[in-house]
């Protein structure tokens, strides 16, 4: 954490993010069943990210750290996403 201080988050804050994961589950199993051809994949894995984003910046407090650690998991996220999509036009290629 920054500079050592403290934070917390009311518990029902909490609750309504744990809602949205839960709901945005339950829209990632329901997207399995749409055919959407090769959409279906990516629009899983921007769920996912999102889902990823809410966990990061809530539950484990990135938004309270500096501004230097957010860069870098950013950056992170970055990477990951380019590495998907190598990997998607290395399939598309085949």
């Amino acid at each position: 954490m920054a500079n050592n201080t403290t934070h917390t988050i009311e518990y029902r804050t909490l609750s309504k993010i744990l809602l949205v994961l839960m709901f945005l589950t339950f829209l990632t199993i329901s997207i399995t069943s749409i055919q959407l051809g090769a959409f279906t994949v990516t629009i899983a894995l921007l769920i996912a990210g999102l889902k990823a984003f809410l966990v990061l910046s809530n539950f484990m407090h990135l938004k309270y750290e500096s501004v230097l650690l957010r860069i870098l998991v950013a950056m992170v996220f970055v990477l990951f996403a380019l590495i998907i999509v190598i990997t998607f036009i290395d399939y598309a290629y085949r």
